[in-house]
Formats: C-alpha cells, structure tokens, sequence
C-alpha cells in the first residue's frame, strides 16, 4: 500500500501523487474504471513489464493478487492510499459498490504483448521466467 500525501483544512482534502516520489515509476498510462455493473468484475490478467498502483477515487472495491503461489484480497476505500501492483502479478478486482471511481497509474502504454490473459499461460510464464515480483508479494502474506 502507496500513502498519499493528504493536506486537510476546512475546504476539504487535497491529496497529490508524484511520479518517481510515491510511486516507483514514471506514468506513461491513466486511466479509471466507472459505472462498473454490480457484481461484475475486471482485469483478471497480469502483465510481463508494466507496473501499476489503483486508487479507490470513490466508493469501494477488492483488488485480489495472486503470484501464482498465494493470493491476498485489498479493500480499497481510501482516496489518499494506492495499491502498488508489479509485473509478473495476477489482478482481479471485484465487489465495486455504488459510484466507485478506479483509478490506475501505469508504467507503459497499452501493449496487448504485454498481457498474460488465461490464468494457465500466466502460471507457465511463471516457472519459465525469473519472477522476483512474485517471490517478493509472498512475503506480503
């Protein structure tokens, strides 16, 4: 989890992200997830190279990542707080409430190559790759 710089006074919050300071990479990518149907899900894929931190703008939802040997469940809720995601992790998220706003911060432009799609071709890329992203989520457990 990435905590967001947050400066609060009687008008409200401001929170701030920047590159390379709170978050490990130099964004190439924004985009966000609205109007997502109850109990419909998304991604359910990983990436190879890009890297990648998701805010809760609005409303709530779960980001489950999965390493090929764990899997751990984030409630997201919070606009100040990122969940910093690398390369080589499995990403679903689900159980978005009403108005939920995702937003995503990425290290690449949009690259199909870059996606493992099927849960088996991504366990298989990982036994055939170095994948120290995975052995260190492990660690997170």
């Amino acid at each position: 989890m990435v905590n967001f710089p947050k400066v609060s006074d009687y008008r409200g919050n401001l929170s701030f992200i920047e590159e390379s300071r709170q978050i490990p990479f130099v964004i190439k990518r924004v985009y966000y997830l609205y109007d997502v149907p109850s109990g419909a899900s998304r991604g359910g894929h990983a990436h190879k190279e890009l890297e990648q931190v998701v805010i809760a703008l609005s409303g709530s939802f779960d980001v489950i990542l999965d390493d090929g040997e764990h899997r751990r469940t984030f409630f997201l809720n919070r606009p100040h707080y990122g969940l910093y995601i690398p390369a080589g992790i499995w990403r679903e998220l689900e159980n978005f409430s009403s108005n939920s706003v995702a937003l995503s911060l990425v290290s690449q432009v949009y690259d199909e190559g870059d996606y493992l799609r099927e849960y088996e071709e991504f366990k298989r890329w990982i036994t055939n790759n170095d994948n120290r992203a995975g052995r260190e989520f492990g660690n997170y457990r």
